[in-house]
């Protein structure tokens, strides 16, 4: 089990709430023949730098067990560090990618282009594209690193140079920039939340502003515009209530309004990104 705190209240009030939570859903779990193991579970607390430096609770008492707080955990293969930067998370992806062009450049000249893209996409894209969402909004620093893995994979994938220019290699090969790789699947799933294709808990954050009296007379109703949330810190603006929105709203008018299906959606929005200044 992984858990994170946020550090909205003082942190023995969170302890406290925490603890009596957990408590509460062990009982559950052990009126249903179910076992909640606190050996097994991670904490994290999650904050600014300046707030995380005033802590001093290091450990918890759960269950009998005594719980480290951890600089980072996983969960479902993301790597999440308390300051949300995904700093670990982007390292950890990098290292893995790079360790698979590694092998895959030891059996290159032995493979066709088709089979090398399958490859590629099997032990790269994926993981470049797993929960990608999540990055949104994050360093630019941290988005140049995953830009190299791509570039170094499209490399390996035609054979190309080190030094020759990659904006045409990528063009060729029809891979979106990682950067526009996320602002795709924040689309994307913004589609799905308007079209009934998402869970719930996601379709309530995509709000149309013709949902909103005040504003329904307004321009942006027509034109199928989420209303953003509003949002006073940089990481509140990564929050998928804000980003889903701001996204759709900066796609084009006949983007927005096209409901044939989701696979025309994705094929146009490729298109668009494609053409779209970076």
């Amino acid at each position: 089990m992984g858990v994170s705190l946020t550090l909205t209240l003082s942190a023995s009030t969170i302890v406290q709430r925490f603890t009596s939570c957990v408590e509460r859903i062990d009982a559950w779990m052990s009126s249903n023949r179910l076992r909640m193991n606190a050996d097994k579970t991670q904490l994290l607390w999650l904050g600014t730098r300046q707030q995380l430096n005033k802590l001093s609770v290091n450990e918890l008492q759960l269950l009998g067990a005594r719980v480290s707080f951890s600089g980072s955990v996983t969960n479902l293969g993301v790597t999440i560090d308390s300051q949300l930067s995904m700093s670990d998370h982007v390292a950890s992806l990098c290292r893995a990618c790079f360790f698979q062009l590694r092998q895959l450049r030891q059996v290159r000249s032995s493979l066709t282009v088709e089979t090398t893209k399958t490859l590629v996409h099997a032990f790269i894209s994926s993981r470049l594209d797993y929960c990608n969402s999540l990055l949104y909004g994050v360093n630019d620093g941290l988005l140049k690193k995953l830009q190299a893995v791509q570039n170094a994979a499209a490399r390996v994938t035609t054979e190309t140079r080190k030094f020759d220019h990659i904006t045409p290699i990528l063009r060729e090969l029809h891979w979106l920039p990682v950067r526009k790789r996320i602002v795709y699947k924040l689309a994307v799933t913004v589609y799905k939340c308007l079209h009934g294709l998402a869970p719930p808990y996601l379709a309530v954050d995509c709000v149309p502003v013709t949902s909103l009296p005040s504003r329904r007379h307004l321009r942006s109703a027509e034109s199928g515009c989420l209303a953003v949330t509003g949002t006073m810190t940089t990481l509140g603006s990564r929050n998928f209530a804000v980003a889903g929105a701001k996204v759709w709203n900066s796609l084009p008018v006949d983007l927005r309004l096209l409901s044939r299906s989701l696979r025309t959606f994705g094929h146009k929005l490729k298109h668009y990104l494609f053409v779209s200044e970076p």
